[in-house]
C-alpha cells in the first residue's frame, strides 16, 4: 500500500541576509513580532516581575538575619571578655611617638639634635597623641574626686591630669618634650582590655606574697621598684601597675643613663577597669631619658609589672621594645 502513501516534502527557506546595521535594528525592534531586544512586552513583564520578587525576598532574608544577629550584640560591651575572648587577659604595652611609617616595623626613635627641623615629626606626633588629654571630650562623665582609695563612680571615669607629666607635659619648653635638650620623653600606655583589673604588687616584702609564681615575679622586679614600694607610706598609693625601662644589655644600661618617670612610676589602679565609659582616658606614664649617650644605638625594654601580667620577651608580652639614637 506504499503507493497510496503521500509523501509531503517540506523545503527550508533560509532567512534573508541582512547587513550588520539591519540585524542590530531588527534586534532592537522587530515590527513583525513586536519584540524589543529579543523579547515581547509580555516576556519582559514576566522576567521583570520575577526579579523584583526575587530581590525583595533576598533583601528580606538578609534583613531578617541581620535583625537576629544584632539581637545577640551589645554595643556597649563585648560578648566575650577576658579569658573567653581572643584578646585574653594580658594587656600589651605600647609607646609613643612611633617612628614614621616608611620603614615598616621600625621601632627606632632617631633624630639629630643640631637640626630643629629634624625634631618636628617627633614633637608633632606627641602633640597629636596628647590631644585627647589636653582637650578631653565627654567631661560630664568625669569624676574629679576619684583617686587612690576612691574609684570612679558607676558610669564615670577618672580624668588624667596631664599637667602632672612634669617636663614632658605639653606647654613645657614650647611643647618640645625634651628633644631639643637631648632628653627626649617617651610615653607609655597599657592597651585597653574590657573589664580587666590589675592585681598589683603592693607588698613591701616578698614574704607577704603567698603564691609562688607571684613571688617569683616579684623577685624579678628591678630593685628601684621594690624600693619605691617600700618607701611609699600610704598603702593606697602602692596600688600601681609598676613600670620599668632599662637597657637590654649591659652596654645599653650604661649608655642609657638615668630615667625619670612622671607622674608616677606606673599606672594607678583606680583607672581600671575599662568599661567603655564615654570620654575614658587611659593613663599614661612619661619616661624621660636624662643623659643618654649620643651617637650610639640604645636598645630599651619597658615592662609593666602586675601579678596578672605575664612577661615573655620573645613574644613581647607585658613589655615593649624600642631603640633610641641621638646624633
Amino acid at each position: 500500500m506504499a503507493d497510496k502513501k503521500q509523501v509531503v516534502e517540506q523545503y527550508y527557506t533560509p532567512p534573508p541576509k541582512l547587513s550588520g546595521w539591519e540585524s542590530f535594528r531588527l534586534f532592537m525592534w522587530n515590527g513583525e513580532t513586536n519584540e524589543f531586544l529579543g523579547r515581547t512586552a509580555t516576556s519582559w513583564g514576566k522576567i521583570l516581575l520575577f526579579y523584583v520578587i526575587f530581590y525583595i525576598g533576598l533583601a528580606g532574608f538578609f534583613a531578617g538575619l541581620l535583625a537576629v544577629f544584632y539581637q545577640t550584640l551589645d554595643l556597649e560591651r563585648p560578648k566575650w571578655m577576658l579569658a573567653e575572648s581572643i584578646i585574653g587577659t594580658n594587656p600589651g604595652l605600647g609607646f609613643r611617638p612611633m617612628p614614621p611609617e616608611a620603614p615598616l616595623g621600625s621601632t627606632l626613635i632617631w633624630y639629630k639634635s643640631n637640626r630643629p627641623d629634624n625634631m618636628i615629626y617627633w614633637q608633632d606626633t606627641i602633640t597629636k597623641f596628647l590631644d585627647d588629654y589636653t582637650d578631653p571630650k565627654n567631661i560630664d562623665n568625669a569624676d574629679d574626686g576619684c583617686g587612690f582609695g576612691k574609684p570612679a563612680q558607676d558610669g564615670k571615669y577618672c580624668p588624667f591630669k596631664i599637667e602632672e607629666l612634669a617636663n614632658c607635659a605639653p606647654g613645657r619648653t614650647a611643647k618640645k618634650f625634651g628633644f631639643e635638650k637631648k632628653q627626649p620623653c617617651v610615653f607609655l600606655k597599657l592597651n585597653k582590655i574590657y573589664n580587666w583589673t590589675p592585681r598589683v604588687f603592693n607588698e613591701t616584702d616578698e614574704s607577704q606574697i603567698s603564691d609562688e609564681y607571684e613571688r617569683s615575679q616579684y623577685r624579678k622586679m628591678p630593685d628601684f621598684l621594690k624600693s619605691a614600694i617600700q618607701e611609699t607610706r600610704d598603702p593606697n598609693e602602692r596600688n600601681l601597675v609598676w613600670v620599668s625601662c632599662e637597657g637590654e644589655s649591659p652596654a645599653d644600661v650604661e649608655n642609657l643613663g638615668p630615667v625619670l618617670y612622671s607622674p608616677r612610676r606606673g599606672f594607678p589602679a583606680y583607672y581600671f577597669p575599662f568599661n567603655n565609659v564615654k570620654g575614658y582616658q587611659p593613663p599614661i606614664v612619661a619616661v624621660q631619658f636624662e643623659r643618654p649617650k649620643q651617637g650610639v644605638l640604645i636598645n630599651i625594654e619597658c615592662k609593666a609589672w602586675a601579678k596578672n601580667i605575664l612577661y615573655d620577651r620573645s613574644e613581647r608580652r607585658g613589655s615593649v621594645h624600642f631603640e633610641l639614637m641621638i646624633d
